[in-house]
């Protein structure tokens, strides 16, 4: 069984962000299938090319994966038709690059961005290949949540694409078990939605990892280190972040890492500097294969993001990852991730947006290492039984052969 998959944002283990496709290539490389990823030559969080001496599509072999990388239009952290600017021009270019890649079973594509999902079906459609929808987020419902689009027109638009790619796919995988429900009331069979969360490899991410070395380049000793991952940008209420350690400053035994980056650095970064917050550590971002390290290297991880509905549908990667390291998580999100962390005993909710409950939060953990340590296992136990990605990759393996 072949796969093409078309994604614009595609992350190899040498890059900072989200490694599932990788993953799920290499498993289906384990059980004799190939996925072959036409991916940009832009890495989406940090804005920069993953090969700066190229200008033209290359081919890469990552470990055994093949990846064919397109050029775009680069200024992916710039205005909002900037980016979508971008995202258009890999659609086109990634159409001429895929309609190459011949004996192809079936052709994956994903959002958002929804262009990039476009590109997608028409090789399917050209192609006569079954057509697999993955829904990473709902698009465009987020960006009219976050006020990103608020043109009417725009917005008419983006549904009207959304639901002709909803129509024509043959089967639509989501991540989140909010997902299905939202997307039936757009008109969509519930049989064409399949519901297979992400989870975390349980053996890159796990307590055994060393983290010495983290804590040693942060100039960490004996210090409560708080560690945030992630990207840097307006969904992800950094600003909520600053407000805390403000409250926390007098304490020098407590500190907040923020790994990660996004078009907002800069600005947060002003900012930490005007409140004069020498506890918070702009970390930069990491390749993938580092995470598990710097995960390990904390007393505590932090996932937050803006109080917006949509935000509450959720299943963000990160509090996987930390889970299964055996961290506690300290979790500023509401709705479905909040069910499964206090399912799991893993952590602390507070309320999105509320500084003050979040400095309490830090505190708490860091006065009470015990009750963290046990919150840390816990959380691990639960996650090994219920989202370990070995399982959640063969679920998928075996929606892509029945689709065959």
């Amino acid at each position: 069984m072949k796969i093409l998959l078309l994604n614009q944002v595609f992350v190899s283990p040498g890059e900072p962000g989200h490694t599932r496709h990788f993953e799920l290539a290499q498993t289906l490389r384990k059980y004799g299938h190939e996925m072959v990823i036409v991916a940009s030559n832009l890495n989406y969080q940090t804005g920069m090319p993953i090969d700066p001496t190229k200008n033209s599509i290359f081919e890469q072999n990552i470990d055994g994966v093949r990846v064919i990388r397109i050029p775009i239009y680069s200024a992916i952290h710039q205005s909002y038709f900037a980016r979508v600017r971008s995202f258009v021009s890999f659609m086109f270019r990634s159409i001429g690059a895929s309609m190459r890649i011949h004996d192809v079973d079936v052709v994956m594509g994903t959002t958002p961005p929804l262009f990039q999902a476009v590109s997608a079906w028409w090789v399917a459609f050209w192609k006569h290949k079954p057509f697999l929808l993955e829904v990473r987020d709902l698009w465009p419902d987020f960006a009219i949540d976050m006020g990103v689009i608020n043109n009417p027109i725009v917005i008419w638009l983006a549904r009207g694409l959304e639901k002709f790619l909803y129509r024509r796919a043959t089967k639509i995988l989501v991540n989140s078990p909010a997902y299905p429900v939202i997307i039936e009331k757009k008109g969509i069979r519930k049989e064409k939605i399949v519901f297979i969360p992400y989870g975390t490899d349980t053996r890159m991410f796990s307590p055994k990892v060393d983290g010495s070395k983290v804590r040693k380049e942060l100039g960490i000793q004996k210090q409560f280190l708080v560690v945030y991952t992630g990207a840097l940008g307006q969904a992800n209420d950094i600003e909520t972040i600053l407000k805390a350690a403000s409250l926390l400053k007098k304490n020098q035994n407590i500190k907040i890492a923020l790994f990660g980056d996004g078009k907002q650095r800069e600005q947060l970064e002003a900012e930490a500097r005007r409140l004069k917050l020498n506890n918070i550590i702009f970390a930069g971002s990491r390749p993938k294969k580092e995470m598990p390290s710097v995960v390990v290297a904390a007393d505590a991880c932090l996932a937050i993001l803006e109080d917006i509905p949509m935000f509450r549908t959720t299943y963000p990667n990160k509090v996987f990852d930390y889970m299964a390291a055996g961290k506690p998580t300290i979790l500023v999100i509401d709705g479905v991730i909040r069910e499964v962390l206090e399912e799991a005993k893993g952590g602390i909710f507070v309320e999105p947006g509320n500084a003050e409950k979040l400095a309490l939060s830090i505190l708490t953990l860091f006065q009470n290492p015990q009750t963290g340590k046990k919150m840390g296992q816990s959380a691990r136990d639960y996650l090994i039984s219920h989202f370990d990605r070995e399982k959640q990759m063969q679920k998928t393996i075996q929606l892509l052969e029945g689709l065959v």
